[in-house]
């Protein structure tokens, strides 16, 4: 054999493998073998190693291809990539609908005939809904329907339901709104021995939609953190006296409190490619978690192994304990763990199909009545579906990767800031800008107020009758708490109060022959309560009058719209803004805008701010 040969390595197929192999035959062992007929042994070895090199080259090249997420194709593979890139893949989409829950009561006459709300009843989380068309729709209520209870956010309805021979009411019915999602409630127990690093199981199911609890022999809680090195989750605490003297007056507006619970039993979930749902539990041997450990000077850098000296090593300033145990694992116990299973397409029902109760927890001070509660969904469901398909799971592993669940731009904080779950408070508007970009600042001798860095992120809250307000410390305290977890570390957030500029509108029309001025005045001013509806603007938004002019223009017997003016409405004597505004100044061109310092027009009361009149040429 000679000592240098022409070895080719860019061959990848069994055509170029074969003929290479010839010629290198011939080349190097002309004399030893000269046979190359399809026929001869020599040509059938030469295509059993042609057969070889082609299959692994096609191996080699379907490895690399899988390493890239825009050519990856093996699913097992993109899951692993959206993990890796911090995208959590979708197995099935659940379903979600606006309930109504109803109850009778009896009447009390206690000067005037009202609900006897003795009969009331509270509803605990989990009552379980079904379809009365398709038995396995089943709809799961997260939230508890307490009839007792009335507020801003979580109003009771009441409405006379029967009467007796002189028309006094002798029952009334109870009507609250709660929000379902498509599922079932399962529940699957494992058994643990002996602690175990990382330990993991598997929940033997398909269409998990999210583990809704997980309890062990011992009564101890276990937690579902994003990643194992997140000690703590977002806590939901009641807003009462108790727990919170300084922000229980706003619990109507508040109920809860969000409060950073530490969690050493805490656990991750992660789909599989089949469908089923891995739990991993913490890499903690011991009884005694990271958390027990009280911070002091002689436990400064427990844990750490490299070195004698601490002064280059970074702590984290909330715990210089590092025992990096990622939780605690599961000893001698058996966990429970409920979890939620269902979604798909067919779990978005039609209207008036969520009548049947499948199961609820209900009490009461007298339950003679707690039979009677029954519920309806008005309007259909939305939002069930099918999991990723391999082209949205790679789209989507794209759009999660930019931001890795962090605010980045403005339009992140707002998407966050009015995503804030309603327990915890309501944020109706929001608006967010360069903290030098008002009118204040501009002002503001203070060079501080103009930094370049720091942003301002305005917000309104509710009050009872669900009308725009300021916001309650207790909401702009949790907003503070729930934006923490997505800040980036470089952005720096002022929360303020936006301005409410109340405002009424007057017009004057000419109706055309033949209509009735109360008619088209009627319908003239049911479009502009439509029109100003506070749900439909937003902050900074100006007011165009030739809109205005246009909506009015289109009711049927307007003949002409002679004039339409903008008032503003201020003084909390009148239970208006204490804010006014010079509306004449702030006008150009038939637009009204709004002041610098960003403010919303709120037409507050739409029954009594509108005023039209009929006039003549």
């Amino acid at each position: 054999m000679p000592n240098s040969t022409d070895v080719k390595y860019l061959n990848k197929d069994f055509s170029s493998f074969k003929s290479d192999l010839i010629e290198y035959a011939k080349s190097y062992y002309p004399t030893v073998y000269n046979d190359f007929t399809q026929a001869s042994p020599g040509s059938m070895f030469i295509e059993m190693a042609a057969y070889v090199g082609d299959v692994l080259s096609f191996y080699l090249d379907n490895q690399l291809q899988e390493t890239f997420l825009q050519y990856a194709k093996q699913k097992g593979n993109l899951y692993s990539m959206a993990y890796m890139l911090g995208y959590r893949p979708k197995t099935t989409s659940a379903a979600i609908v606006d309930l109504q829950v109803y109850q009778q009561v009896p009447a009390i006459n206690v000067g005037s005939i009202i609900p006897d709300f003795t009969y009331a009843a509270t509803i605990a989380e989990g009552m379980q809904v079904r379809s009365n068309i398709n038995n396995t729709n089943l709809f799961y209520v997260p939230n508890k329907v307490d009839f007792t209870f009335s507020s801003s956010l979580d109003p009771t309805t009441v409405s006379t339901y029967t009467i007796d021979s002189f028309g006094v009411p002798t029952s009334f019915l109870l009507t609250k709104n709660t929000q379902a999602i498509s599922g079932q409630v399962k529940t699957q127990q494992f058994t643990f021995g002996s602690a175990e690093r990382f330990t993991t199981i598997n929940l033997q199911d398909t269409n998990i939609i999210t583990i809704l609890k997980a309890q062990d022999s011992n009564g101890n809680l276990w937690y579902e953190v994003p990643y194992l090195a997140q000690d703590y989750i977002l806590n939901p605490v009641e807003n009462t006296a108790a727990n919170y003297p300084a922000f229980y007056q706003s619990a109507n507006q508040v109920p809860y409190m969000i409060q950073k619970l530490n969690v050493p039993r805490r656990f991750t979930t992660r789909y599989q490619v089949d469908g089923t749902m891995n739990i991993e539990f913490g890499s903690g041997i011991n009884q005694v978690s990271d958390t027990s450990i009280i911070p002091n000077p002689n436990s400064v850098g427990i844990g750490l192994t490299s070195g004698l000296t601490l002064l280059n090593t970074a702590f984290d300033p909330t715990n210089f304990v590092t025992t990096q145990t990622y939780g605690l694992a599961p000893q001698n116990t058996v966990l429970t763990i409920t979890y939620l299973v269902g979604g798909g397409a067919s779990a978005n029902v039609l209207s008036n199909e969520l009548t049947f109760i499948e199961s609820k927890t209900v009490t009461a001070v007298n339950t003679s009545f707690q039979n009677t509660v029954v519920t309806n969904n008005l309007n259909p469901a939305s939002g069930g579906g099918d999991g990723d398909s391999d082209i949205e799971l790679k789209l989507n592993i794209q759009a999660e990767f930019s931001s890795q669940l962090r605010a980045v731009t403005q339009e992140d904080y707002l998407a966050r800031c009015l995503s804030m779950p309603s327990k915890f408070g309501k944020i109706a508007k929001a608006y967010i800008t360069k903290d030098d970009a008002t009118f204040t600042n501009y002002i503001a001798a203070d060079s501080s107020q103009k930094d370049q860095v720091l942003v301002s992120l305005y917000v309104l809250g509710l009050n009872n009758n669900n009308n725009l307000a300021t916001p309650s410390m207790p909401l702009i305290t949790n907003l503070q708490s729930y934006l923490s977890d997505y800040r980036m570390l470089t952005d720096a957030i002022n929360i303020k109060s936006a301005y409410i500029i109340n405002i009424g509108c007057d017009f004057d029309i000419v109706i055309r022959p033949n209509y009735t001025s109360q008619d088209v005045l009627a319908r003239c001013i049911l479009s502009l309560q439509n029109y100003f509806n506070v749900d439909g603007w937003q902050i900074n938004q100006p007011i165009i009058l030739g809109n205005v002019y246009a909506l009015l223009d289109q009711i049927d017997g307007v003949q002409t719209v002679k004039h339409v003016s903008i008032i503003n409405k201020s003084g909390e004597a009148n239970d208006y803004s204490k804010y006014s505004y010079d509306i004449t100044a702030a006008t150009l061109n038939n637009v009204i805008y709004p002041s610098l310092d960003p403010s919303i027009f709120e037409l507050k009361f739409p029954q009594t701010d509108i005023k039209g009149r009929v006039v003549t040429f």
